[in-house]
């Protein structure tokens, strides 16, 4: 019986659904990193080889046929001796349809393993297109009994319960975890740390990294030893494949103790999957780069700064597009803004296309004084400018919104709304204060912007103002956003009723105009753009509300 094991944990970016090609190679390169470090066993995250989250593609037919035919290649190249290769990707057999890890090894296909435990949560609804397997046994691999689990397989105790009682040796689980929050600490070690306690088994965390649509995956792969403690953390949110070593003491297999690389705080944890969403979504669907609205506000001064960091700054270009309403202060900070960050900065002014439509929509409107209709039209003109952009040079439109702007319905459609992707939509607005600090004290690692401050103080401190008519103020229509943010996470996250809200010590009435405005506003949201989610509930995959709902019960 052998009594040493080199597993390398390939924690890599294969999130590019549909992109076979590019992901085999991403695996090849992995396996040969693998074999330089001596592995003798090469690990991949959940569905490398097809890319994950795949939803309905799983359905077609020609998809599982190219991802089977990729599998069974890169099984036959571990014919050549070198270190065996676990991947993952759709299994059919039998008319079913799994979401399985397969172990590859000696130029074949050595096992499969079909995920048991199928999440339907969240972003996923796996149950709608895969088929459950079987509680699994343990894989044999020279000599070695593992315990192959996929994701959801071991946040639950039937799978390790069962691989424990089979005469598995260690729990691995390959998997296609999303980021949120904190989620490292106050989920996945915890969890582990049960799984360990349960079944007297080391466990293995391999994760994946990259964006996926709305879907950040953060990585931070790790291993826990039988005695609970911690022997590797790979880094959060970059790619790597880090060797392990494994000796048998007595009846137990256990991971030489590696190095360990803590996640960055709450705020550089956010900041880092804004970054890696937006890289990933301009680069994985062929854009040249981006171009947005920077008004000399709080939002769009942070979606500059991630547009920057994410992409660099030749390939983002910011439009300043005044009306009679804007301050003084906001043109000098969007353009000191952009000096910052050095990216291009262009002024077009909005006031002819305003009375353009004063004048043309005089006759119908009468003479009905100026309200809403008017502001909505400003903004309505600034989307079509920054579309136009868009269309004539290619770049994608990025959209600067937040979430506490998209849970009121403080925000126009076809106007600010108007683009193909958001940073923000997930991100409260007393977030977006605290990313701004963070992010002009701190240079995050892998980022392409500038070092030092990315926009000037003002920005941060001056009251947040639409400008679209004389000395507005946010606060003007809308709770102070400390109040509202707080309302806002109790109804959303925690699903709390009125009741329970105005027990915390909130204001009855405003809670209940808050809760009318984020009943309201659904529809709204159904019309946004994707943009990267950061916590549990964000808008979209995460919260499905009907739009026409007449259910009230929240404000007893």
């Amino acid at each position: 019986m052998a009594d040493t094991l080199k597993i390398a944990l390939a924690q890599i970016n294969t999130t590019h659904v549909g992109a076979l090609t590019d992901n085999a190679a991403r695996i090849r390169r992995a396996r040969a990193e693998g074999a330089r470090l001596g592995a003798d066993l090469v690990v991949t995250p959940e569905f490398s080889v097809g890319g994950y989250l795949p939803e309905d593609l799983v359905r077609k037919p020609a998809y599982v046929a190219a991802c089977t035919e990729v599998i069974a290649a890169l099984a036959a190249e571990t014919a050549d001796g070198g270190p065996g290769l676990i991947v993952g990707g759709p299994w059919q057999d039998g008319g079913k349809l799994y979401n399985a890890a397969f172990l590859l090894e000696g130029g074949r296909i050595a096992a499969r393993r079909a995920k048991h435990e199928l999440p339907n949560y969240g972003v996923f609804d796996e149950k709608r297109v895969f088929d459950a397997g079987p509680a699994p046994g343990p894989v044999p691999f020279r000599g070695f009994r593992i315990g192959l689990m996929v994701c959801e397989d071991w946040w639950l105790p039937t799978v390790a319960e069962t691989l424990c009682e089979t005469g598995a040796e260690i729990l691995l689980s390959i998997n296609g975890s999303p980021f949120e929050a904190d989620k490292h600490d106050r989920q996945r070690l915890p969890l582990a740390v049960t799984r360990v306690v349960e079944t007297g088994l080391p466990f293995v965390f391999l994760g994946q990294v990259g964006g996926q649509d709305e879907i950040v995956f953060d990585g931070a792969s790790f291993v826990l030893n039988p005695d609970r403690s911690l022997a590797a953390l790979l880094p959060s949110f970059a790619e790597e494949v880090r060797l392990t070593e494994w000796r048998r003491e007595g009846e137990r297999l256990v991971c030489v103790p590696g190095a360990v690389v803590p996640p960055p705080d709450t705020l550089g944890q956010v900041y880092a999957a804004m970054v890696l969403g937006l890289r990933d979504y301009v680069g994985k669907n062929g854009f040249p780069g981006v171009v947005l609205g920077l008004s000399g506000g709080i939002d769009s001064a942070l979606s500059a700064a991630v547009a920057v960091d994410a992409l660099g700054p030749d390939r983002v270009r910011a439009v300043m597009m005044p009306s009679p309403y804007t301050s003084r202060e906001s043109l000098e900070d969007a353009a000191a803004c952009a000096r910052l960050l050095g990216i291009r900065y262009d002024t077009i002014g909005i006031g002819p296309a305003m009375e353009a439509f004063a004048g043309m929509l005089a006759p119908a409107f009468g003479n009905r004084p100026p309200d809403i209709t008017e502001e909505n039209i400003q903004s309505r003109i600034r989307g079509v400018t920054l579309m136009a952009l868009s269309n004539k040079f290619g770049d994608m439109l990025l959209t600067t919104g937040n979430k506490s702007e998209m849970s009121t319905g403080y925000a126009t459609i076809y106007g600010d709304m108007a683009g193909g992707y958001s940073v923000l939509k997930d991100v409260y607005k007393t977030m977006v204060f605290a990313l701004c600090r963070w992010r002009n004290a701190n240079m995050p690692a892998g980022v392409l912007g500038p070092r030092g401050a990315v926009m000037p103080e003002r920005v941060i401190t001056k009251p947040p103002s639409a400008e679209l008519r004389p000395d507005q103020k946010d606060e003007d229509s809308l709770p102070p956003y400390a109040v509202l943010d707080a309302i806002l996470e109790g109804l959303v996250e925690g699903e709390k009723s009125v009741d329970a809200l105005v027990a915390e010590g909130h204001d009855r009435a405003i809670v209940l105009r808050v809760w009318k405005l984020l009943d309201r506003a659904e529809y709204k949201r159904r019309q946004a753009p994707p943009g990267v989610k950061i916590t549990p509930r964000a808008f979209g995959r995460d919260r499905r509300y009907p739009i026409t709902n007449g259910f009230t019960a929240l404000i007893k």
